[in-house]
C-alpha cells in the first residue's frame, strides 16, 4: 500500500476553495456567525468557514421560497426547461473548476469528482424533458360534465443532502422539484458546502428568479424543526442514514408533510459457483473503493459460494491491496481518505469488533500515515454474521466476506439486515439471475456489474432504506398533486 505523495500546499487549497455563504431571494449572504469549519480531509487543514442562518434568515427563506414558487409554478414549462438547461451548461462548463472544490472538501479523486459532477448533468436533461411531459388527464364522463384531472407542484420543497455526494445528492432533488414547477430550500451538509454554493452559482447566472432556490446552512436541528413545522413548505427530501431519515419523517408527519427518503444501506454481494474468480475480484476491488466507500450503494457483504470463496477472496485482497491510496489531487491515487476522523474511528471500531469474534484480515485494516484520513482498504473473511461489518452500514472501505453452500443461504444471509437499498450479484446462471431477482430484498439490483440506476432508472430502497424513488418515468411525481376538477358545462 502507498503511502501519500503529492498535495497541493496550504495556500492553494484556500485559493481554490470558495467563499461560503447563505442564498436567500437571490442575494449572497456571508456576515453570519461562524458555525463550523471546513477541513480537506486529505491534510486536516481548515480551508473555509460556514455562517450560521439566523432564525430570521430562515424566516426570510420561506417567505422568499413562497414568493418564489408563485412565480415559477405559473413559469410556462418550457421557460423553466430554458433556464434549466442554460444553468446545465454552466454546470458542464464548470465541471474542473468545481470538481476541484468537491475534491478539497470531500476528498475523493478529482476523476471521481469529475465524473459525479458530469453525471449530474444526465439528472437535470431528463427531468428537464420529464416537465414537458407532465400531463393531466381528460376523463370520459356524461354529456355537459368535463372531467379533468390536473397535475401540479407541490409547492416549496426541503431538500437535505450529505457530504458523501454533495453534487449528486443535490442535482437529484433540485432537479426534480425545479423541473416540476416547485422552488426549493436547499439545506447541504456542513462539511461540504463548497459544492452546493456552486452548483446554486449555476442557476443565478442562469437567470432563475429569486427565491426559486434559497441555500441555507447552519444548525441542521434548528433548521429542519423550523422549515418541516412552517405551513409554506409542503414536501421534505432527504438523502442520509436511517437514523436521521426516521427522525425527519416524524416531524414531516406531525406537518402531515410527504417525504422523499432515500437512506442507508448495507449492500449484498452474491457470488454464484463457476464464475471468472480473477475477474469478479478486480470488479468488487472496484467497486469497494468507488467514492472512497463512502456512498449508500457501496457493495459491502460479499456472500460467497463456497465451491469459489477462498480463491475469491485471496484475488479479492490482492487486487484492492495494489489499490493507489493517496490525496485526490494526486492523479496516481486510485482512492482518496476517508471524509473525517469518525469514519477513521468506525472503521478501526469494525475491524476489531469483526476479528475479535474471529474473522480474518485478508489485506489493510489500518491506518495510512499520521496526517489526513487515509485508510487502508480492507477484505475480512471468515465473518461471523453477528459481527457488525455483517449487520451495520460500514460507510467506510471494508469488505466483509462470508462462504455459504448454496442460493437459499445466500439469499437468507442477504435479507437478514433490516436495510435494503442496492444489491449485486455474479451468476451464470438464468435461473438463479431469475431467483435473486424475485428474492433478493432490494430496490436496485445489478446483476454481473456493479453499476447504479442513471437518470432514466428510479432509485430509492425497501424495508429502513427509505420511502420513495427519485429518477426513473415517475421521478415528478412526489413533486405534483393530482387535482379532479368536475365542470358542468351547461348553463346554470
Amino acid at each position: 500500500m502507498r503511502d501519500i505523495t503529492t498535495r497541493p500546499s496550504e495556500a492553494q487549497e484556500k485559493d481554490a476553495y470558495p467563499a461560503i455563504g447563505l442564498y436567500i431571494d437571490g442575494k449572497w449572504i456571508y456576515d453570519r456567525e461562524v458555525w463550523k469549519t471546513v477541513r480537506n480531509p486529505s491534510t486536516e487543514n481548515e480551508i473555509g468557514t460556514v455562517p450560521k442562518a439566523t432564525a430570521a434568515d430562515l424566516e426570510l427563506a420561506l417567505k422568499s421560497s413562497e414568493r418564489g414558487f408563485r412565480i415559477w409554478r405559473d413559469t410556462p414549462p418550457s421557460e423553466r426547461v430554458r433556464v434549466i438547461r442554460k444553468a446545465v451548461l454552466l454546470l458542464r462548463e464548470r465541471i474542473k473548476q468545481i470538481a476541484k472544490i468537491l475534491t478539497l472538501e470531500n476528498g475523493k479523486t478529482l476523476a471521481s469528482a469529475e465524473a459525479e459532477i458530469d453525471r449530474c448533468c444526465n439528472f437535470y436533461e431528463w427531468e428537464a424533458g420529464q416537465a414537458l411531459r407532465a400531463f393531466g388527464l381528460l376523463v370520459p364522463s356524461e354529456a355537459r360534465m368535463q372531467k379533468l384531472l390536473l397535475r401540479q407542484p407541490i409547492g416549496p420543497v426541503i431538500a437535505l443532502t450529505p457530504w458523501n455526494v454533495p453534487m449528486s445528492a443535490a442535482a437529484r432533488k433540485t432537479s426534480a422539484a425545479l423541473a416540476a414547477g416547485c422552488s426549493v430550500i436547499l439545506k447541504p451538509a456542513v462539511e461540504t458546502p463548497g459544492t452546493a454554493c456552486a452548483l446554486v452559482k449555476c442557476f443565478e447566472d442562469a437567470g432563475l428568479p429569486p427565491g426559486v432556490l434559497n441555500l441555507v446552512l447552519g444548525d441542521s436541528a434548528q433548521i429542519s424543526s423550523t422549515l418541516i413545522a412552517s405551513p409554506v413548505t409542503r414536501l421534505v427530501t432527504f438523502t442520509g442514514s436511517t437514523e436521521v431519515g426516521k427522525h425527519l419523517t416524524e416531524l414531516a408527519a406531525r406537518a402531515m408533510k410527504p417525504v422523499l427518503m432515500e437512506l442507508g444501506g448495507n449492500a449484498p454481494v452474491i457470488i454464484g459457483p463457476g464464475v471468472d474468480v480473477d475477474h469478479v475480484a478486480k470488479l468488487s476491488a472496484e467497486a469497494k473503493t468507488r467514492a472512497n466507500g463512502l456512498i449508500c450503494a457501496s457493495a459491502s457483504r460479499f456472500i460467497v459460494h463456497e465451491s469459489v470463496y477462498r480463491p475469491f477472496v485471496d484475488a479479492f485482497a490482492t487486487a484492492i491491496g495494489n489499490y493507489q491510496v493517496g490525496d485526490g489531487f494526486d492523479p496516481t491515487s486510485q482512492m482518496g481518505p476517508l471524509a473525517n476522523a469518525r469514519r477513521m474511528s468506525v472503521a478501526g471500531a469494525m475491524i476489531a469488533d469483526a476479528t475479535s469474534r474471529g474473522a480474518r484480515i485478508a489485506t489493510g485494516g489500518n491506518r495510512i500515515g499520521n496526517r489526513g484520513y487515509f485508510f487502508e482498504p480492507t477484505v475480512l473473511a471468515d465473518v461471523p454474521l453477528d459481527a457488525d461489518a455483517m449487520t451495520v452500514e460500514p460507510f467506510n472501505p471494508i469488505a466483509a466476506c462470508v462462504s455459504v453452500p448454496d442460493l437459499d443461504s445466500a439469499l437468507n444471509v442477504a435479507n437478514s439486515v433490516h436495510v435494503g437499498l442496492a444489491g449485486y450479484a455474479f451468476t451464470n446462471s438464468l435461473a438463479d439471475a431469475e431467483t435473486i431477482q424475485r428474492e433478493l430484498e432490494v430496490g436496485v439490483l445489478s446483476i454481473n456489474h456493479f453499476g447504479t440506476p442513471d437518470a432514466d432508472m428510479p432509485f430509492g430502497g425497501v424495508k429502513d432504506s427509505g420511502i420513495g424513488r427519485e429518477g426513473g418515468p415517475s421521478s415528478l411525481d412526489p413533486y405534483l398533486i393530482q387535482k379532479a376538477v368536475l365542470q358542468y358545462t351547461g348553463r346554470v
